[in-house]
């Protein structure tokens, strides 16, 4: 069982589920997502984020540091990653909360303890917990046993799930799942490895076999544009989804809001930012899902 490693616990979420809900979000995932809005939910270890703007290089970092790691280059402190061993002491004494140490370890007591705080809200709204990441499913023992606790209380739980995982991941915790928020980004598998990293064989084949055995789906699809809001990928999509039983679709339209957190973690933004589909056109997704007798909504 042990821990589970995450990056924030949201409350009062509306936005991953029904009702008001508190909102645990895992660090570590498999997919690399171009236009991943979390990227420090990528990496499964601890990180520090780094905010320039509001650094004044007053050097207080360089003085706690215990592996002098850190010096200043160009009014700014660079850290050595070979010296670091993110012990986060840098972001502790930083003035201007210019450092972010990203990812913490829970136990399931501690994460319980979070959760039961606004069971009121959660009864008062049909809410409940909603398990993200980054991919939960990474944490599988963690998560049955936090989900079994849940259900104890009568606490309604969804998982957001990239999909990628082994079955038997999803078998151990589907008795335990009031819903599945299912991501569903690119048909294509060639298209899929390029933007996410992976292939999406067993994404679709997992997707197959909860909705086969009755679990309570929501399908979420990312839409970007010049990446799968082609009719092809549509159309493809639509064909798929019309021969599995789920509850319906949320039409995610590209953002950008992340994109500024990828210079924060030295990581590369493959996208240009412009990518957020016309209002327009995700009309016309929608209609084509409304077509083919699936119930559709544009967020969510």
């Amino acid at each position: 069982m042990g821990s589970g490693t995450v990056i924030n616990i949201q409350k009062y979420s509306v936005h991953d589920g029904p009702g008001i809900r508190t909102t645990v979000f895992f660090k570590g995932c498999p997919l690399k997502c171009w236009w991943c809005h979390n990227p420090e939910s990528q990496n499964q270890k601890y990180e520090i984020m780094f905010f320039q703007e509001r650094c004044t290089g007053c050097g207080a970092c360089l003085k706690r540091c215990p592996q002098k790691a850190i010096e200043l280059q160009d009014g700014y402190p660079k850290i050595d990653e070979t010296k670091c061993i993110l012990c986060g002491k840098c972001t502790d004494f930083c003035p201007n909360s210019a450092k972010e140490y990203v990812g913490k370890d829970v136990s399931v007591q501690e994460l319980m303890k979070e959760i039961i705080k606004d069971e009121v809200f959660y009864n008062e709204s049909n809410g409940g917990v909603t398990f993200s990441g980054g991919e939960p499913l990474i944490y599988s023992d963690f998560l049955e046993e936090v989900l079994k606790r849940c259900k104890t209380r009568g606490i309604h739980t969804a998982v957001d799930t990239s999909g990628f995982a082994s079955w038997d991941k999803f078998e151990k915790i589907a008795d335990k799942v009031d819903l599945f928020l299912y991501d569903l980004k690119l048909m294509d598998n060639e298209k899929h490895v390029k933007y996410m990293g992976v292939e999406n064989v067993n994404i679709l084949e997992n997707l197959k076999k909860l909705s086969d055995k009755g679990y309570n789906i929501y399908v979420r699809m990312p839409i970007v544009a010049g990446v799968n809001d082609d009719d092809e990928n549509v159309d493809e999509a639509i064909e798929f989804i019309s021969s599995l039983n789920i509850i319906q679709v949320n039409l995610l339209p590209y953002h950008k809001m992340g994109m500024d957190k990828y210079k924060r973690l030295k990581m590369e933004y493959k996208l240009t930012g412009q990518e957020k589909p016309s209002n327009e056109r995700m009309a016309e997704i929608k209609d084509k899902f409304k077509k083919a007798g699936i119930r559709v909504e544009i967020g969510g």
